[in-house]
């Protein structure tokens, strides 16, 4: 195991050449078996743990440009201003104007949060109100709440936005769940249950509006063909 200040210098010289690190990278570089000693010394230089990919990279406070959320990522791993996933999911939930849905959490954080949510909800650190066949997650604290709640009916009152503007994310999904159909492409109706179970939040009307934009055509049923005799 390297000295204290040897360990300091080639942490920070680890990282100056990645911004993430493993914890057999981290071991190696250090020169020991003990993840504890590693802890300790990243410890004295503040570090963050992933919160996807089960927390096993590692990087250094100073090193995330963090977005609006509070998060940062790095070649698919995401890491957290706010720390473990479920202090995240808690403070964006207490920190939204009108709360979030299941799907606008998966597309902020880019990971499944379903079970997490089940589980801050059963310990009261956030609640939810089924709107509109949508739970929405809101402060546990019953003034916030509420306001988060007036201003999600606010937005629902307002004229809903054409698919074609809604952003990538949603087109994306739809178009690789067409090209996961392979020699069949399915259709609109399909493609919006497939997402559903995925947890996406999605409508048939947005769906229908993504295959007119890209000019996609759902493949005929053989059995919809009249044979010929």
């Amino acid at each position: 195991m390297l000295s204290r200040e040897e360990s300091r210098r080639a942490l920070r010289r680890l990282f100056r050449g990645r911004p993430i690190a493993d914890m057999p990278l981290l071991l190696q570089t250090l020169r020991t078996d003990a993840s504890r000693s590693v802890f300790r010394r990243l410890g004295e230089l503040g570090y963050l743990s992933s919160y996807n990919e089960n927390g096993r990279f590692y990087t250094l406070e100073e090193i995330p440009e963090f977005d609006a959320h509070g998060l940062w990522e790095y070649q698919g791993v995401f890491f957290s201003r706010h720390g473990a996933l479920n202090v995240t999911i808690a403070h964006l939930v207490e920190e939204a104007d009108s709360g979030y849905t299941h799907g606008e959490l998966v597309a902020v954080l880019h990971v499944r949060v379903h079970n997490m949510l089940l589980e801050l909800v059963k310990r009261a650190q956030i609640a939810r109100e089924l709107l509109g066949g949508l739970f929405v997650y809101v402060s546990a604290e019953s003034r916030r709440a509420g306001a988060q709640l007036n201003r999600r009916h606010e937005q629902e009152t307002t004229p809903a936005r054409p698919a074609s503007v809604l952003g990538q994310p949603l087109e994306i999904a739809v178009l690789l769940e067409v090209i996961h159909g392979a020699r069949r492409i399915p259709g609109p109706d399909e493609i919006a249950k497939r997402l559903a179970g995925k947890g996406q939040e999605v409508s048939l009307e947005q769906v229908e509006a993504i295959f007119h934009k890209h000019g996609v055509k759902k493949t005929p049923s053989p059995h919809s063909r009249s044979s010929r005799p």
